[in-house]
């Protein structure tokens, strides 16, 4: 049964009233003395989302246990600086959320939280093995994942159509003719290529690997950037720059494709949920002509970058088990259901138990986002989690590769750069 975004949504929070919570609830927190914990979380893009753990989760669970949970905002971009800060000064938040690998390069700071990830995994359907990926340092879960802030292809259904294509392009050799076709009627592309910190990973990262491309193999030491599947990835790379896109996408940071893509510049950018979810709100008949989609397969296959959202709890917390008991709590379906509906799905859930849930039916066009969990990596993939893969990361190695092609550089010399840098970080590392 269809519903719109407002039944679905009140619907949903009915059913899963948080209320109803204490049943949940060991004896242990139930019997907690009064006392405070504080949640440190980036600024989401759906300010829905913050409101709703202020006002409702925090909340509820003052009242249930007598513990107050402040929920420390930061602002986009600057939470690993935070986590840093706290993790080196041994103080600050109890809690966090963190995102691609900090699981690892914090792992001393953060506590071991398996056995509760154990509980809620077999309380909520079991978890995507994409969501290990990022929190299980040593075998041990580092972090409590959330969801997935998938990127994935954001399209003009309308222009598409004009240009000949009922739907989206299922390679990146269909998107490319595609592409060719819309820049020459005004439409083109834009795909970030600078030093963003989301949109340009979300769609580099899985045309190399699409291609048979990557930076190490997955014993964490063999660099093997330069073959063949790279060259073909670049190849193809710079021609879709020069042939789809606006040329200053070379210089674009993750607010540039919103933008380009809301002021009706572009007709095809990679990007999470969050270009539709503005649309609906601010260009309501913008949204009705906009979909999204997975990225194109290439000649290995179709790949996702992973970009989760996970919370840990900091070893500095004067209270363990009370930062635990939150935590697993605050993943109990009544709260955690509630939480992901008021996002509408912009954190795709790695628990299974929310592959059908009611948020899906909201708006069936941000299906392909959970969907894209089972093909999704963090940087620096198949390799496991290492300072070396996080250094190439904040050095941008793969990005400039790809955009440095794409600005005139022949592709062995990319390649060459590339390796020379992979070279020197993993021997450091």
């Amino acid at each position: 049964m269809r519903v719109s975004s407002r039944q679905s949504r009140r619907v949903f929070l009915q059913r899963t009233a948080l209320g109803t919570a204490g049943a949940l609830l060991s004896p242990a927190i139930a019997r907690a003395q009064p006392k405070s914990l504080t949640m440190m979380h980036e600024s989401s893009f759906v300010p829905p989302y913050d409101a709703f753990f202020k006002n409702k989760l925090a909340a509820a669970y003052e009242k249930l246990t007598g513990i107050k949970v402040n929920y420390e905002v930061v602002s986009v971009g600057s939470l690993q600086t935070r986590v840093t800060t706290a993790a080196e000064n041994s103080s600050g938040p109890d809690m966090t959320a963190i995102g691609f690998n900090w699981a690892f390069l914090f792992d001393e700071k953060f506590l071991d939280v398996s056995d509760i990830a154990a509980e809620i995994g077999k309380e909520s359907g079991g978890w995507y093995e994409s969501a290990q990926e990022s929190v299980v340092v040593n075998g041990k879960w580092k972090a409590i994942p959330f969801g997935n802030i998938g990127q994935l292809m954001n399209w003009r259904t309308d222009w598409f159509k004009q240009a000949g294509y009922d739907k989206f392009p299922d390679t990146w050799d269909e998107l490319l003719e595609a592409g060719i076709k819309l820049k020459k009627a005004g439409h083109p592309f834009g795909f970030e290529l600078g030093h963003g910190f989301g949109d340009n990973h979300g769609w580099l990262y899985p045309l190399l690997w699409s291609y048979g491309g990557r930076e190490v193999e997955a014993d964490g030491k063999t660099i093997v950037i330069d073959s063949d599947e790279t060259a073909r990835a670049i190849d193809f790379c710079r021609r879709f720059y020069k042939e789809t896109m606006l040329e200053d996408c070379l210089g674009w940071t993750d607010v540039n494709n919103n933008k380009a893509f809301l002021s009706e510049q572009i007709s095809c950018t990679n990007n999470a949920e969050s270009i539709l979810w503005s649309a609906k709100k601010d260009f309501p008949e913008m949204a009705k002509v906009i979909d999204q989609s997975e990225n194109p397969k290439g000649p290995k296959g179709r790949f996702h970058m992973l970009n989760p959202l996970c919370h840990s709890i900091f070893t500095h917390t004067k209270d363990p088990k009370a930062a635990k008991d939150f935590l697993r709590w605050l993943m109990a379906p009544p709260q955690a259901g509630a939480w992901y509906d008021v996002a509408v799905t912009y954190y795709q859930p790695f628990l299974h138990a929310y592959d059908d849930a009611p948020m899906w039916k909201v708006e069936p066009r941000n299906l392909p986002y959970r969907d894209a969990l089972k093909t999704a990596h963090l940087p620096g993939w198949p390799a496991p989690l290492s300072r070396a893969q996080s250094e190439t990361i904040a050095k941008f190695v793969i990005i400039d590769m790809f955009a440095k092609a794409c600005a005139g550089k022949s592709t062995k010399e990319v390649i060459a750069d590339a390796q020379g840098q992979l070279k020197q970080i993993y021997k450091q590392a």
